[in-house]
């Protein structure tokens, strides 16, 4: 069962709006995280280097804080899914973000921020993707 806590969802919400603002002031960048990451790996693009290192690496850092700090315990946190699961849902979420043009929070927090129109498909996409995959996992295929 998750925990329903809108407090800690709206602080969070305030938090990655504020990044993704100051990200796009600061070096008129999107704050896509796919697009960020595919962005460190490409050589001829080694000047955007740093920042998408800093930027990846501290997108961690807040649960690290979290816990450093005793805000949140992340004993009883369980992961279900297999190694074997994981990966393959890891190349497909790749996969949709290169055909999707982007990921979640390219589109969901900065595309709809910007009014786009294909931010608004991709992101209704994603959800009812979502939406669609929890239902079949949970309710069609469970154990008898």
């Amino acid at each position: 069962m998750t925990e329903f806590a809108p407090l800690h969802g709206l602080i969070g919400g305030a938090l990655i709006g504020l990044a993704a603002v100051l990200l796009m002031l600061t070096l008129g960048r999107i704050a896509g995280v796919s697009t960020i990451s595919f962005g460190l790996l490409a050589p001829a693009d080694s000047a955007n280097r740093p920042w998408r290192l800093a930027f990846l690496v501290g997108l961690p850092l807040g649960a690290l804080l979290v816990t450093m700090f005793g805000l949140k315990d992340w004993s009883t946190l369980t992961f279900p899914a297999s190694v074997p699961v994981t990966i393959v849902a890891g190349l497909l979420v790749g996969i949709g973000t290169t055909y999707g043009s982007g990921c979640t929070s390219g589109h969901g927090v900065c595309g709809l921020a910007r009014l786009s129109p294909r931010s608004l498909v991709a992101t209704i996409t994603f959800v009812a993707v979502a939406a669609i995959t929890v239902f079949i996992f949970r309710h069609l295929m469970q154990a008898p």
